[in-house]
């Protein structure tokens, strides 16, 4: 079995070379399962409010703000699924659903709010060169007047970190169009987990030598990419948007490959693997078992993510603890 999974892997990443000079362009549209089915509807519908945002850097934000959970708030008094301070609130929220009221708790107008206001900046700064959506995402970080000021993008470390943060982010939320460009790590990720084949499963095992070097599913897949210089989050749930989402039949060696409860609703996911080739994964499935191969072509398979390390470093640190 380890000889025909090594003879899989050699002959994908083959023909990786010339996939990632087939990847194209990207379209508004949201990755399958990228964003919670409760929610989708709205962010493909309001995401499309203004030329400067789409739907998935509207998911983008609202992930980052406070991980799909709209009762969210924050020790700033931030509130909601798109973390409104009670200021900003006031002076633009909408009433998204028409029931006559805004609600800042109710995603069908917090949603909503959050691309009316990413489109009024947008209109503040339209005259500002540069990128627009770079401008609005840098208006709603330090505010109109200094993108204006700076004819751009202001020279501020976070406000530019924010800027290619919610860019970065948003293309774990995008529909690809072609093929997404192969990993140039994964093989070694891959390496990794091989070496690992066999070792018991540990439910919270992340591979410490207190540990025994045993791991859980999401700690042997940290562990190794961790190899590689990308550091992912501790939880399989969190992991899924450190890259762009390839489609099953697109699926190469490195990719992570996610299990979950509900396949509308990607909080769901319990379970990830490293895809290695010809449906097969390396995964350290559950209590009682050791680290092997299975197939991935099962019910509750609910898609991959192809990790970048951009990708990564754009998750929120709040998902990632």
């Amino acid at each position: 079995m380890l000889c025909l999974v090594a003879l899989l892997v050699v002959g994908t990443y083959t023909a990786a070379a010339g996939m990632a000079n087939a990847a194209g362009g990207r379209v508004a549209g949201l990755a399958k399962g990228a964003v919670p089915a409760a929610y989708q509807s709205l962010v493909q519908k309001w995401g499309t409010l203004c030329p400067a945002i789409s739907p998935s850097l509207l998911a983008a934000q609202l992930y980052q703000e406070s991980g799909w959970n709209p009762k969210a708030q924050s020790p700033a008094a931030a509130q909601g699924i798109a973390q409104f301070i009670p200021g900003t609130w006031q002076t633009h929220g909408i009433d998204g659903n028409g029931d006559g009221k805004k609600d800042v708790w109710d995603p069908e107008d917090a949603i909503p709010s959050a691309a009316s206001y990413d489109c009024e900046l947008a209109k503040y700064v339209k005259d500002a060169p540069g990128d627009a959506t770079h401008n609005m995402l840098a208006a709603y970080n330090a505010g109109a007047y200094r993108v204006i000021q700076y004819n751009g993008v202001p020279p501020y470390g976070e406000t530019q970190n924010y800027v290619k943060t919610i860019t970065t982010l948003a293309k774990s939320f995008e529909a690809p169009v072609g093929r997404v460009e192969p990993s140039k790590q994964a093989a070694s990720a891959i390496y990794y987990a091989q070496e690992k084949l066999g070792t018991p499963y540990l439910w919270g095992g992340t591979g410490t030598s207190g540990q025994n070097g045993r791991f859980d599913c999401s700690g042997l897949t940290q562990a190794a990419y961790r190899t590689v210089g990308v550091e992912l989050p501790r939880v399989a749930n969190d992991q899924w948007n450190a890259g762009p989402h390839p489609k099953r039949d697109e699926l190469l060696p490195g990719d992570l490959v996610f299990f979950a409860n509900d396949l509308t609703d990607p909080r769901s996911i319990h379970h990830v693997g490293i895809y290695v080739g010809g449906g097969y994964m390396i995964n350290a499935p559950h209590t009682g078992a050791v680290i092997r191969f299975d197939k991935i072509d099962v019910p509750d398979y609910l898609g991959a993510t192809r990790v970048t390390s951009d990708g990564a470093k754009a998750l929120p640190n709040a998902n990632a603890a």
